[in-house]
């Protein structure tokens, strides 16, 4: 039951994130839901949970995107990963805690998207990169950070019963 839970919450983002947010899109720059979606559910719930919805969010963003298939997988199941690991280690109910983490996330994600890219031969400008979209994707993802880390969890709560 918690696997569809799960699913249904990032369809429901995926659906958002590509219909509605490029809406508010400045300079081509909308909210990631999925990777702040990802940044929540590792913190709230650990690595393992971390790394599924990591994976699958970036899959399913992979899947619609219809750019370079994995970078998007692979850099958020590192993120899920990443933050899952700090589950133990912070206060889950602290306000700033889905600022900062989403915060670093959002930098943690896009450089390693970047370097991605590298790896697989592709010339990237690598601080055009920073400054152009990742900063200000940073402040974007800010921006909805607190109401999706709410949102996921309730959703935590709820599986967890």
């Amino acid at each position: 039951m918690s696997i569809l839970i799960w699913l249904s919450l990032l369809l429901i983002a995926l659906i958002l994130q590509s219909t509605l947010l490029p809406l508010v899109s400045f300079k081509g720059i909308h909210p990631d839901l999925l990777l702040v979606t990802v940044v929540s559910c590792a913190l709230l719930s650990g690595k393992e949970n971390g790394v599924g919805i990591g994976f699958f969010a970036g899959l399913l963003q992979d899947l619609v995107a219809g750019s370079i298939f994995g970078i998007n997988t692979l850099s958020k199941l590192a993120t899920g990963y990443l933050f899952g690991l700090a589950e133990r280690k912070v206060f889950k109910e602290h306000v700033l805690l889905p600022l900062l983490a989403t915060l670093v996330a959002t930098l943690f994600n896009g450089l390693a998207g970047v370097v991605l890219l590298i790896l697989l031969g592709h010339k990237v400008d690598f601080i055009t990169a920073l400054l152009q979209n990742i900063v200000p994707l940073m402040g974007y993802n800010l921006i909805i950070a607190i109401p999706v880390h709410h949102i996921v969890y309730r959703v935590v709560k709820f599986t967890a019963e």
